[in-house]
């Protein structure tokens, strides 16, 4: 049994190796590349504390079976020569506690950068989301909010608002409250790829969580809370939007999408739901 229990804890060590060198080829730890620079960023933390955790796995698991390997032995047929034991000792302690610690402050300092990048409001890349703003031919102020959309959670679905036009067919600017020139649509999102855009992430009864799985976006909507949210699309393609909070019996109907698209077909696609919006069920004259 003793080389059994050696072989077993020396097993998982080279599993966890495999493992490790095979999931990004195989594509098990995410749904592919990230979609966004900032997703690329969370990923390369996700491998570092990944290779860190590793690391410390086989070299406990090591360790273990070491031990097993040189406790109890038989030095001769028939006498077992019992193991030694230690009650501890000071030193050991202090390095099994200290380096734990410096090891989760490097964590904790090495994520700091991309947290303030996607949380803090001074990070926020203010000048892109203006540059995508100007492409539409919008102009805010400094206080003005720089979201193009208003993302509403609610049983069981994404009620998604933007705003309308004026008379003369420029893009009005996303206010707080409804507008009676607002736009709506279902569970499904359109917002400009290629630059950071915004939108306003808010829930109508329960907490739910937006998840953007390809851009590594996830942000809970709390009830009562208007939450900026900001992200960038590096394609011009559909990406899967989902609720990542269990929300009720209807959870897995929350299954939408987020459309990224060129400046110009994201004004085409405001104005079609505006057409749709307007009709009234009669067929227009000649």
């Amino acid at each position: 049994m003793k080389w059994f229990w050696c072989l077993f804890f020396m097993f998982w060590p080279i599993l966890a190796v495999v493992v490790c060198l095979l999931a990004p080829s195989l594509g098990w730890w995410f749904p592919g590349e990230s979609a966004s620079p900032l997703g690329r960023r969370i990923d390369h933390l996700f491998y570092v504390i990944l290779w860190i955790c590793t690391v410390v796995f086989i070299g406990t698991q090591v360790a273990l079976g070491y031990v097993l390997y040189n406790g109890a032995r038989r030095t001769r047929p028939g006498v077992t020569e019992k193991a030694w034991y230690s009650h501890g000792r000071h030193e050991l302690e202090v390095i099994w506690s200290v380096i734990p610690a410096i090891v989760l402050l490097f964590i904790a300092v090495y994520q700091l950068d991309v947290w303030a990048e996607y949380r803090v409001k001074e990070a926020f890349p203010r000048q892109g989301m203006l540059d995508v703003l100007k492409n539409l031919n919008q102009q805010r102020g400094e206080k003005d909010s720089l979201a193009l959309a208003e993302v509403m959670a609610r049983q069981f679905e994404w009620r998604i608002r933007y705003p309308g036009f004026d008379a003369q067919g420029n893009l009005l600017p996303l206010m707080p409250d409804p507008q009676p020139t607002d736009l709506y649509a279902v569970n499904e999102l359109h917002l400009p790829s290629g630059a950071p855009v915004m939108i306003n992430l808010r829930t109508q009864d329960v907490q739910h969580s937006f998840f953007l799985p390809e851009l590594r976006v996830k942000q809970d909507a709390v009830p009562g809370l208007v939450i900026p949210v900001w992200f960038q699309a590096d394609h011009h393609r559909p990406y899967q939007l989902l609720c990542a909070e269990l929300c009720g019996w209807g959870h897995y109907k929350m299954n939408a999408r987020f459309v990224a698209e060129p400046p110009e077909a994201f004004l085409q696609y405001l104005k079609t739901l505006q057409r749709e919006q307007n009709y009234d069920g009669t067929a227009a004259t000649p």
